[in-house]
């Protein structure tokens, strides 16, 4: 299996507790939640949860300021869920290529794009692995852009010390079902700037400040636009659970990472991509190679039972985004030799040997 959730013993006793309560829906444990994820990895900005990644995303999106023509540079390789909420905003999207050992998005291109017309630089930490963030920093301030990291792979990656989601303006994770924290389906939203704390959770929540209703004052007003963005009580109690044995889960993942990388060196035609960085530190979300005869490869580790896919896809093959570009020459480059080889929690040394042992036999 190339994914398999991690729902931890304890969440269904977190569930019940919440069935049996007065709120199911966005309550007390979704307070919890974030504040205890608050506590755990940020230092500076605030956590918000969300219904899935995507509503962060877009509520990042109308936070940047993002309206109908402004331009917007995001990596063409990543989950459609990175850019389609750009559209919802009407605006144009400047794909930028990838960098071929990482598969993340390529700061020299991005140089190339950026402009007076550039209203917001999205990444993607793909894999896991974080992006050059210093270098994004450095172009953001030059134009006096935001920067907001779309972080569903990376819950527990570092770069140069610090937690993804405690650096740039707005971060973004997913708590889908395969992700190192499920809620089912959810997400989280961190800001830098505290101001924006009460707009977003007004516009989460249809434009109502919440507070105020609870506190009778009906007459409120609802002066923006708002989205049913919200997370629940039954969710945010999965994601405690989750939380609370993040670490023994993050340990793993890097485990199994690592002795992939191991022990497909020097093996003729793969390749493990994001390897060899001393100044980050991967969240191992996923496993991607680079192969020579992907099909081949494919269909030899079918034979022994073994799920390999590519998961993501450049996001211009899509007709939504106006169809494929000829500026991406890396991504050119390596459009048919990417493949992730399977990592979850339901794996062990052992089954990472014999997926080795298979692929040294070759294909």
């Amino acid at each position: 299996m190339l994914f398999y959730p991690n729902v931890p013993k304890t969440a269904a006793d977190e569930v019940a507790q919440v069935l049996q309560s007065r709120w199911i829906g966005q309550g007390p444990k979704v307070l919890q939640f974030e504040k205890e994820f608050q506590q755990k990895f940020l230092s500076t900005h605030t956590a918000l949860t969300v219904g899935s990644g995507t509503d962060a995303l877009h509520l990042a999106y109308i936070l940047a300021g993002i309206k109908p023509g402004d331009e917007v540079i995001a990596p063409v390789f990543t989950c459609t869920a990175t850019n389609i909420p750009l559209l919802y905003q009407g605006a144009k999207i400047r794909f930028a290529d990838i960098e071929p050992n990482t598969l993340n998005i390529d700061v020299n291109h991005v140089k190339k794009l950026v402009n007076e017309k550039t209203k917001a630089i999205v990444c993607v930490h793909y894999g896991g692995l974080p992006c050059d963030m210093d270098e994004l920093s450095a172009i953001a301030r030059q134009y006096n852009i935001p920067i907001i990291e779309d972080s569903a792979h990376a819950l527990g990656a570092t770069y140069k010390g610090k937690h993804i989601g405690d650096i740039s303006d707005f971060s973004t994770f997913s708590f889908q079902a395969i992700k190192h924290i499920t809620t089912g389906d959810g997400g989280m939203l961190t800001l830098k700037n505290k101001d924006l704390v009460e707009k977003t959770k007004r516009i989460r929540w249809f434009g109502i400040d919440r507070s105020a209703k609870q506190m009778g004052k009906w007459e409120n007003d609802i002066y923006e636009v708002g989205y049913k963005y919200q997370m629940t009580d039954i969710a945010a109690a999965m994601g405690l659970a989750g939380l609370h044995e993040f670490d023994v889960v993050l340990l793993l993942r890097r485990f199994l990472l690592e002795q992939y990388e191991q022990k497909l060196a020097n093996i003729p035609g793969i390749k493990v991509l994001g390897t060899g960085y001393t100044d980050r530190v991967s969240a191992a979300w996923m496993c991607t190679v680079e192969v020579e005869r992907r099909i081949d490869f494919m269909k030899k580790l079918r034979e022994y039972k073994i799920e390999t896919g590519q998961v993501h896809y450049r996001n211009d093959r899509y007709t939504i985004f106006g169809g494929r570009r000829d500026d991406l020459p890396n991504m050119d480059a390596i459009e048919d030799k990417y493949m992730v080889l399977p990592l979850h929690t339901k794996m062990t040394e052992e089954d990472v040997n014999y997926i080795a042992k298979v692929i040294k036999s070759g294909w």
